[in-house]
């Protein structure tokens, strides 16, 4: 497959924000293996902030399909839409067939993606995935830059954020956040499921141990977050501040930029963390740290690897979470203080 220094690449992009930010690792391969190439992603509307913190992304392309959807007549008319562009090549990064649809409707004549649900002639530049050489999910999106099915995991850029100094000011000023204090971020939801959730009383058990070792604490997540929030930091008038649902995405992006230190479950916003160049201790309870790391020298991973994890369910089959429970708040403090 010969591609040229110019080529302009359209990247269908994934459904999940942990994965958006592992995406950003084949973005700079690109660039790094032909600088002047035009990437575009195309990609769900809430990942748009995202995209834009990421400098190799020429433009975010919105997709507006419901997650799980197959979504035709939107994919079709997106495609068309599409064709001014002229691609070269589009990358498929979903395994779906459906993921594969808009790139065929823009007449793109190369279209890489992983064998997978039937993709044949839909993709025509076919890649075979060895799990046994791509262990991680980051290995496989920036493997589908290499033109040869490799024998070895390939280099992986990290992830790192475009960070918006402006914005962070304003929005401490906005909210009137204190900053006389060194900063911890809890970030206690996961959007897959409880299986991934550290519980919520042991993150206010922590709160108590670090406000009265001199932290402060900022408690980021989205709307569906807000509960546990107010369950952390109930009691706390400025030391435990509950920020579930008054951020944008690109607000928590610029935050976690200047906290000392954050402490997540397994989500997006843990490798949102990593990417804006934050200290993290991340706690994996039913997914694998060796398939989804997190990608930052200054990350630090809590896991028991406990005869029944990973199970990668949503919910504990044992009704137990011990993967979790048995993570005792104390031993989070040790890695903090």
């Amino acid at each position: 497959m010969l591609l040229s220094q110019k080529d302009k690449i359209l990247v269908v992009g994934p459904a999940w924000v942990g994965d958006m930010v592992m995406a950003q690792s084949l973005f700079k391969t690109l660039k790094a293996q032909r600088p002047d190439c035009e990437i575009d992603v195309l990609a769900p509307p809430w990942s748009m902030p995202l995209l834009k913190r990421m400098p190799e992304v020429n433009q975010a392309i919105v997709l507006d399909v419901t997650h799980g959807k197959f979504g035709f007549r939107t994919r079709y008319r997106v495609g068309r839409q599409l064709r001014v562009n002229k691609y070269d090549q589009a990358i498929i990064l979903p395994r779906s067939y459906k993921a594969a649809l808009v790139p065929l409707f823009a007449k793109i004549s190369v279209r890489t993606g992983y064998r997978g649900e039937m993709r044949f002639g839909v993709v025509n530049n076919r890649k075979r995935l060895d799990h046994d050489v791509l262990t991680q999910t980051v290995q496989r999106f920036t493997a589908l830059a290499c033109d040869d099915d490799l024998e070895q995991p390939p280099v992986i850029h990290q992830p790192t954020l475009t960070i918006d100094v402006a914005n962070r000011e304003w929005f401490i000023k906005d909210i009137n956040l204190k900053m006389n204090k060194p900063i911890i971020a809890f970030m206690p939801g996961a959007e897959y499921g409880e299986a991934k959730c550290w519980p919520t009383e042991y993150y206010r058990q922590l709160a108590e141990m670090l406000v009265s070792n001199g932290y402060r604490i900022w408690i980021l997540g989205s709307d569906k977050d807000k509960e546990a929030g107010v369950l952390i930091s109930d009691g706390y008038e400025e030391d435990v501040i509950n920020l579930c649902g008054k951020t944008k995405l690109e607000d928590v992006i610029d935050l976690l930029s200047i906290v000392h230190l954050a402490v997540s479950n397994d989500s997006g916003l843990m490798h949102i963390a990593c990417a804006a160049g934050a200290k993290v201790v991340g706690i994996y309870g039913s997914s694998d740290p060796a398939y989804t790391p997190p990608l930052s020298d200054k990350a630090e991973v809590m896991y028991l690897n406990m005869p029944c994890s990973p199970c990668f369910q949503r919910t504990c089959q044992f009704e137990h979470l011990e993967c979790l429970r048995n993570i005792k708040p104390i031993d989070v403090f040790k890695r903090i203080y």
